[in-house]
């Protein structure tokens, strides 16, 4: 019976690894242009919807119904104290708005 258990766990041991294999070549593959993907929409996500919640007026949530189709994995925060909006893909990218009386929302520069 323990030759069977492992037989088994060796099994799935190669398993994980096969995985693990796949998943880091298809992040090499496009990984690049996810993150680059992410970068343009937090940065997109991040100004609107500054502008709709300090310039329109609205609230955050009332904003946040206004994204684009494939936006889903967008999420903002806000901070109405410094009178900013952050746009963040978890673990990819993030990007923040602040407004300035006279200039409207602006980006926070890329140190990229």
């Amino acid at each position: 019976m323990a030759k069977n258990r492992s037989i088994f766990s060796s099994r799935w041991l190669w398993l994980l690894i096969l995985v693990a294999v796949l998943a880091g070549a298809l992040w090499l593959a496009w990984g690049d242009s996810v993150r680059r993907t992410a970068e343009a929409g937090t940065a997109y996500g991040a100004r609107v919807a500054c502008s709709c919640r300090f310039v329109a007026g609205r609230s955050l949530t009332d904003c946040a119904k206004d994204k684009l189709e494939g936006m889903e994995f967008v999420m903002l925060s806000e901070n109405t104290d410094s009178m900013t909006v952050t746009a963040s893909v978890p673990l990819i990218a993030s990007d923040t708005a602040t407004y300035r009386e006279g200039y409207g929302c602006i980006l926070k520069e890329w140190d990229r």
